[in-house]
């Protein structure tokens, strides 16, 4: 793995590796993405569907189709995806992660390419995917920008590149920070960096200088009494999601 590929932040996968054995515990530190996971899905496959013509109430709507998930953690969106059909390349930068999910997957039953290395080097091999997937984890990378051009090479032309992350707002650092790290310690403290959140206008007009089009963004809205989540078309103070096609 090149560890001085542009994107790669080694302090914040020290962070994730130190946790990695919690990914499939719905009640430990990776809760909050647990309880996101049906909201994120259903847009994901959403706007898959929809671009490549697939019925999602099919059996394997995504049959013939290769989605890459980048910084796959332990698989919470690679093993669906992949029992949904679709050919699943997971990749992460901390070997421990890619470890737990790679058994985890196993004790499925679902064939699922997990690799330890980084998008940078999956992208110089030549490799390209009709779906690229990297969910909460452009906050965490060191250069953005750098990271979208990279996604944007691994998607193949009149594919989609669909990303979600945190919008640096007030409302979200009273959420993600002093709410989730300090009040409610759903995650370690430290776990993100508030500078690093990128407004929806940031990103947009990154997607563009990667050669990307965004075509659709949705804010992902939690409700605490019922603690589940939904997407909003109008309220991306906190958590959003992007999808972006790479011109044919």
């Amino acid at each position: 793995m090149n560890t001085t590929a542009a994107s790669l932040d080694t302090a914040e996968v020290a962070k994730f590796d130190a946790m990695a054995a919690e990914w499939w515990d719905a009640h430990g530190k990776f809760a909050p993405l647990h309880a996101m996971n049906p909201c994120r899905l259903d847009y994901i496959t959403a706007q898959i569907a929809a671009e490549f013509g697939r019925d999602r109430s099919a059996d394997r709507p995504f049959d013939g189709l290769r989605v890459l998930d980048i910084g796959c953690g332990g698989g919470l969106v690679a093993e669906p995806m992949a029992r949904l059909g679709a050919d699943v390349t997971g990749i992460d930068a901390s070997e421990t992660t890619v470890g737990v999910a790679a058994t985890h997957a196993a004790g499925q039953g679902l064939n699922i390419d997990y690799r330890q290395i980084t998008a940078e080097d999956l992208a110089a091999s030549g490799a390209q995917f009709d779906g690229v997937l990297a969910l909460e984890i452009i906050e965490h990378v060191a250069q953005p920008q750098a990271f979208l051009t990279t996604c944007a090479a691994l998607t193949r032309p009149g594919g989609l590149t669909i990303l979600s992350t945190l919008n640096r707002t007030p409302k979200s650092f009273a959420a993600a920070i002093l709410g989730a790290e300090w009040v409610m310690r759903w995650l370690p403290k430290g776990t993100h960096d508030w500078s690093k959140f990128i407004t929806p206008e940031e990103m947009e007009a990154m997607m563009t200088t990667a050669a990307l089009d965004p075509v659709d963004r949705k804010g992902m809205v939690f409700a605490p009494l019922s603690g589940t989540w939904s997407l909003s078309d109008r309220d991306l103070g906190i958590n959003y999601i992007v999808t972006a096609v790479k011109p044919a």
